[in-house]
C-alpha cells in the first residue's frame, strides 16, 4: 500500500488502510446554484471514473450542512441499494459542522464507514472519536493525500458550477 495511506491509517487509527477514499465538497458562488461534488481516490490517486456531481435538491438557499447531508445520503443510499462496495474512508471538506452532517446521513443509513473532515484554515482534521481536531505536520504525506483529495473535489465542484452557470445564461438568452 502507499506509505501515505499507511501513515493515515496509523495517525487516525482507522481499522483498515484507506485504499478507497471518497471526498465531498459543497460549492456555492454567491449563494446561487449550490452544487455538490465527490471525487474518488484509489490508492492515493484520483480515479476519475468514480467522480460524481450533485445538484442540491432538498435544500433551499445556502445551507452547507444540510447540503452535505443530502449528497452523502444520496451517494451511500444508492451504493447500499445497489449492493456496491463502500469506500474505506469518507473525507468531508469543512469542519465539525460539515462532518456532523455527513455522520448524521451515514447513521441514518446504518452505515459504519470511517469519516473525517479537513478544515481549510489550519488544515485541521476532525475525527468523530476525538474531542480535539488533529493537526498533522505540513510535511506529512498523509496530510498531503487528504489535501489533494479535498482540493480535487473543490476543483471538480467549481468546474461543474461554471458549466451550470454557462447553461443558465444560455437559457435566459433563449438559446438552447
Amino acid at each position: 500500500a502507499d506509505p501515505a495511506l499507511v501513515e493515515l491509517q496509523h495517525e487516525l487509527e482507522f481499522p483498515a488502510i484507506p485504499r478507497i477514499i471518497e471526498c465531498f465538497d459543497i460549492s456555492n458562488i454567491h449563494g446561487t446554484s449550490v452544487v455538490g461534488s465527490m471525487v474518488q481516490f484509489a490508492n492515493a490517486k484520483p480515479n476519475k471514473s468514480g467522480y460524481r456531481r450533485f445538484k442540491i435538491r432538498t435544500v433551499g438557499g445556502q445551507d452547507d450542512f444540510a447540503s452535505m447531508k443530502e449528497i452523502v445520503w444520496r451517494r451511500y443510499s444508492r451504493l447500499k441499494a445497489e449492493g456496491q462496495t463502500m469506500p474505506d474512508l469518507i473525507l468531508i471538506d469543512g469542519g465539525a459542522g460539515q462532518l456532523n452532517a455527513a455522520l448524521s446521513a451515514l447513521s441514518g443509513l446504518q452505515l459504519n464507514i470511517s469519516c473525517i473532515s479537513l478544515a481549510k484554515e489550519f488544515e485541521e482534521i476532525y475525527h468523530p472519536d476525538k474531542s480535539e481536531p488533529i493537526r498533522l505536520p505540513r510535511s506529512s504525506p498523509a496530510l498531503k493525500v487528504l489535501q489533494f483529495a479535498r482540493d480535487e473535489a473543490h476543483r471538480f465542484g467549481i468546474s461543474y458550477h461554471r458549466l451550470l452557470r454557462k447553461k443558465s445564461t444560455f437559457e435566459e438568452k433563449g438559446e438552447k
